[in-house]
């Protein structure tokens, strides 16, 4: 293939745009945000389970308490009545016997259900102090992941003014090149990732290997506009008056 010495020396300035391309679009897929986030998301999970546990036992003191208040309500009702009658003061002896006898029963019972339902709400409020503790964690990693997704999305625009801006060079540099030489470019980028790398000092700038004797000798011998490949990795060579050939 045959191309002006200068057209393939634009080949250079066409790598470096797709080389920037290329490094661009590999830090948009390996943003540390990334795994930021992936370690926050799996906190918040941990932490939304933790949040969930405690609240269930929460829940279940409360209806604990609920219900011993309801019982305490009822020997109080059940208290209450039989000191009526017993303040009354007729019938038998021994049914005001009795009523003081079961007086006593219900002021002993009363006591228990209050002590018990003193423990629960102690119980609770440990509880609830915990609760707490993981919603304010939970409102901090919130908080940071927010901070995460913004400095992401921030970078996300960045990057993609920056590959606006390199594509926008691209385009007219296409344009201006022999269309059967871009199109050997662009097959040769697409296998090895860089279609074309300058010949400096006897060394290919695309695989990093000095040419070898006979290699050097073809290479000085090819006419200017002849297209010529690296021998090693394939790519389109590019001869300076830095090549030293």
């Amino acid at each position: 293939m045959k191309a002006d010495p200068q057209a393939q020396r634009r080949l250079l300035d066409l790598q470096a745009i797709d080389t920037s391309l290329a490094q661009l679009a590999h830090k948009r897929k390996t943003l540390p945000e990334y795994a930021e986030l992936d370690r926050l998301a799996r906190e918040l999970s941990a932490l939304e389970d933790e949040r969930v546990r405690v609240q269930v036992g929460v829940d279940d003191l409360d209806r604990d308490i609920a219900r011993l208040e309801k019982d305490v309500d009822q020997v109080r009702a059940r208290a209450a009545k039989d000191q009526a009658r017993l303040d009354v003061g007729t019938g038998p002896a021994r049914e005001l016997e009795a009523l003081q006898h079961e007086l006593a029963t219900l002021a002993r019972r009363q006591g228990e259900l209050e002590d018990a339902e003193l423990e629960l709400m102690e119980q609770r409020e440990s509880a609830q102090g915990v609760l707490g503790e993981a919603e304010q964690r939970l409102a901090a990693i919130r908080d940071k992941r927010a901070e995460v997704e913004r400095r992401r999305d921030e970078t996300l625009s960045e990057i993609g003014r920056d590959e606006e801006f390199r594509r926008a060079g691209r385009a007219p540099l296409v344009g201006d090149l022999p269309p059967d030489l871009v199109q050997l470019y662009e097959r040769i980028r697409e296998q090895s990732g860089m279609g074309a790398a300058l010949l400096r000092g006897g060394r290919c700038g695309g695989c990093r290997l000095d040419v070898s004797g006979s290699e050097r000798a073809r290479l000085r011998a090819a006419p200017a506009d002849e297209v010529v490949r690296c021998d090693e990795c394939g790519r389109i060579l590019v001869r300076t008056e830095e090549s030293g050939l």
